[in-house]
């Protein structure tokens, strides 16, 4: 079968941000989160393009015919009880039609051949405890799951901390 009748994961270019948005602004109403900003393209193609070298990873799931309809991004991270860096995979998203067809794992592999080509032995990520299709793909996969809360603490940039 010819390469292009396959379905293939590859890094994100920069024609691919205006899709990477939209399946990131898919990806919030799936977690039932917040709307991503309405610059996330431009937001995002200075964190990925727009330096030398970008700290932030992305990587694209295509279909034969070039549609992309996933994504998986990833960052360096460091854990001070392991003292040493590890691959933070912040997001792995799949529109809703292309699950099942092994485009999830190919997402997790190249996420783990891009630690690996940092020098890194360890992705870590979280998925929400209700998700139980992640949870099922994630145990297939082999990962180990710790249950923790996770936080944010909105910072007011404008404050005066004096």
């Amino acid at each position: 079968m010819n390469e292009d009748q396959q379905p293939r994961v590859r890094p994100a270019r920069p024609s691919d941000l205006p899709r990477l948005a939209e399946l990131a602004a898919e990806h919030a109403v799936y977690e039932k989160a917040a709307p991503p900003a309405p610059d996330l393209a431009e937001r995002l193609g200075a964190l990925l393009f727009g330096q030398e070298r970008p700290r932030v990873r992305c990587f694209v799931a295509e279909i034969p015919g070039g549609e992309v309809v996933g994504y998986a991004s990833c960052a360096p991270e460091f854990s001070t009880w392991q003292a040493r860096e590890y691959l933070h995979m912040d997001c792995l998203f799949l529109s809703d039609a292309h699950r099942g067809l092994g485009l999830g794992a190919l997402l997790v592999e190249a996420v783990a051949a891009e630690a690996r080509e940092l020098g890194m032995d360890q992705v870590q990520w979280q998925t929400p405890v209700w998700n139980e299709g992640a949870r099922r793909f994630y145990d297939r996969m082999g990962a180990i799951g710790s249950e923790k809360l996770r936080y944010s603490l909105p910072i007011d940039r404008d404050r005066d901390c004096g």
